[in-house]
């Protein structure tokens, strides 16, 4: 058995959509158990995160699969204090060897949701993870991996109800790098 993690934090609901996709594709793989995690405001005391049962849980998983909404060409300033609460986890090594992904969700095609994913990406390196892209040919008709993203999940959506955002093939894109990164983790842990 492995445990895969998702943590994500999400402005108006449509990260949290995309959340809800990858883990439909990760719980898909047999062997794979899944945490979806919320990074709550709550959590984020004076500028700072703190949540011991998260960091318990994270440090458990075989697998971690970061997601933040891309607000002004980067991750969102909640998902950047839990990033920067990482630290003691990068000091002791929790990490290393992880398999690792993300995902991010924004209003234009491009609107540099690849310097959010980038971000994911080097938080995970900074933790000595082994990250995996998606995997995915671009411009597919069933609209899988539509933005042509190779690094991870990007999605599309802005004023729309998260209800209509990110569009079905989105968020058959999250699923397919939910179930890859399982898929990868569960292979690694045998």
């Amino acid at each position: 058995m492995a445990t895969l993690s998702i943590i994500y934090f999400s402005g108006s609901g449509h990260t949290t959509k995309m959340a809800e996709a990858v883990n439909k594709g990760a719980a898909s793989v047999p062997g794979v158990q899944t945490n979806l995690i919320a990074i709550n405001g709550e959590d984020i005391v004076k500028g700072r995160y703190h949540n011991d049962a998260v960091f318990a849980q994270l440090d458990a998983s075989d697998a971690i699969i970061f997601g933040s909404p891309t607000y002004m060409g980067g991750p969102a300033g909640q998902f950047k204090t839990f990033a920067d609460a990482t630290a003691g986890k990068w000091f002791s090594g929790a990490w290393r060897d992880k398999v690792a992904g993300g995902f991010t969700v924004s209003s234009s095609p491009s609107g540099d949701k690849l310097n959010t994913l980038f971000y994911l990406f080097t938080l995970a390196m900074q933790h000595s993870m082994i990250w995996i892209g998606l995997g995915e040919m671009t411009l597919q008709p069933s609209g899988i991996n539509q933005v042509g993203s190779f690094s991870g999940v990007m999605g599309v959506a802005g004023q729309e109800s998260p209800e209509e955002k990110p569009s079905v093939g989105d968020k058959k894109t999250g699923e397919i790098l939910g179930a890859r990164v399982a898929r990868l983790a569960l292979k690694l842990k045998k």
